[in-house]
């Protein structure tokens, strides 16, 4: 089908441009991948699906607001990373004291995150097998937690970690792929008259409490606070803009073409319902879509894990060993795999997220203050109340 070939050959395109060694060793690309590669990690799978079910013609909207919302935290953490370059040795003992709990708290929220990913690798890979249901699903994302924790404890993740780019240009390519198989769906709808306007199942207090148990899926960019050893600050500062500018237009037309062409009926809401959307318009965007989303939640998996790891050891001051960190990690996420949903996890990181954000936000509120930017100082403290508002009340997508 000509389609299909055209799906391919965008994959090809992307994925020889990312290969050219004037991109993919470029400084800038290199430092931007990170948190591009985190942002756009796993919401592809899921996003899609939740907000055309959920928020119907509206789901634009919503997309635009996460993605909005998402670069506000961003230029909170992007003020921080600032200050620490200007005046680290100024900082007053109460920003310390909080830099000290949100490190914890990012700890922790890269826990569930990891369950959150694996959690997605188990569904999509039984999703064309014979085995496909939840039982075999969590039976496989909790063998991948302990593969994790083998090669955490024997082996150490850098051999891995080195696949990171690989994995990362392969799902870029994928995406570049669907969004031509979209486009190229969507061109076809509307020249048939057939673009549909779904109505709004989610709306007033419920849709505002699902669109906060959906920030995860757009988390990611505070990844560039932590590359400190590779990359100096306004790095730093310019590539967490630039992932955030490029995953906001991946997303924005992602949703864009998905949401006017798939009639409600269409939509089976569970974790894999990208893959029955795809096979619509063409059909090998599934095998595609789970090559991509494998070795994307794997390699996430595997980043976070090392992450926790490091944040543990350095919190506690060394007395929390990495290897019992991930022993931690991997316990917590058997558990919550067999006791959640994977809907229910992504509210749960959702939320984890949030209250990192909020301390980064009242650290950034306490340094505006300080240099007398009351105005920043004013956005910064509105962001962490907005982030105490999504602890407290972000819920999953089937409450």
């Amino acid at each position: 089908m000509l389609i299909n070939a055209l799906v391919l050959a965008g994959v090809l395109v992307s994925a020889l441009i990312l290969m050219l060694p004037r991109v993919a060793n470029a400084i800038g690309w290199k430092a931007t991948i990170t948190p591009l590669a985190s942002i756009i990690g796993s919401g592809f799978l899921v996003l899609g699906p939740i907000l055309n079910a959920s928020y119907g013609k509206f789901a634009p909207i919503v997309m635009a607001g996460l993605c909005g919302v998402a670069f506000l935290f961003g230029a909170a953490i992007r003020f921080n990373i600032k200050r620490i370059a200007t005046s680290g040795k100024a900082r007053t003992p109460w920003e310390l004291k909080l830099e000290y709990i949100s490190s914890w708290a990012l700890a922790f929220a890269y826990i569930i995150s990891v369950a959150y990913y694996l959690n997605l690798f188990g569904a999509f890979g039984v999703s064309l097998t014979q085995v496909n249901d939840p039982l075999h699903a969590k039976l496989l994302t909790s063998s991948m937690f302990l593969l994790i924790l083998m090669v955490g404890w024997t082996r150490g993740y850098r051999a891995l970690e080195k696949m990171e780019q690989i994995f990362v240009s392969v799902k870029l390519a994928v995406i570049a792929g669907m969004l031509v198989g979209l486009a190229l769906y969507f061109g076809k709808t509307a020249a048939n008259h057939e673009l549909v306007l779904n109505p709004v199942t989610k709306t007033g207090w419920q849709g505002i409490t699902l669109a906060f148990g959906l920030l995860v899926t757009v988390q990611g960019f505070e990844t560039s606070r932590y590359l400190g050893d590779e990359y100096d600050p306004p790095t730093r500062i310019r590539s967490m803009m630039q992932a955030q500018w490029i995953s906001t237009m991946i997303y924005m037309i992602y949703i864009v073409f998905l949401s006017y062409v798939f009639q409600p009926q269409s939509i089976t809401l569970n974790e894999t319902a990208i893959i029955d959307m795809m096979a619509i318009v063409a059909p090998i965007l599934p095998v595609l879509l789970i090559a991509a989303a494998l070795s994307a939640q794997f390699s996430a998996a595997i980043a976070d894990t090392s992450g926790a790891g490091g944040l543990f050891a350095e919190v506690s001051h060394n007395r929390l060993k990495p290897n019992l960190s991930y022993g931690i990690l991997v316990g917590i996420g058997i558990i919550l795999t067999w006791q959640a949903n994977v809907f229910e996890i992504i509210s749960y990181a959702s939320r984890a997220f949030a209250f990192y954000y909020m301390l980064q936000a009242l650290i950034a509120t306490r340094g505006a203050v300080k240099a007398g930017k009351h105005g920043q100082a004013a956005l910064f403290m509105s962001l962490a109340v907005l982030g105490l508002f999504i602890v407290a009340f972000g819920v999953s997508v089937e409450n």
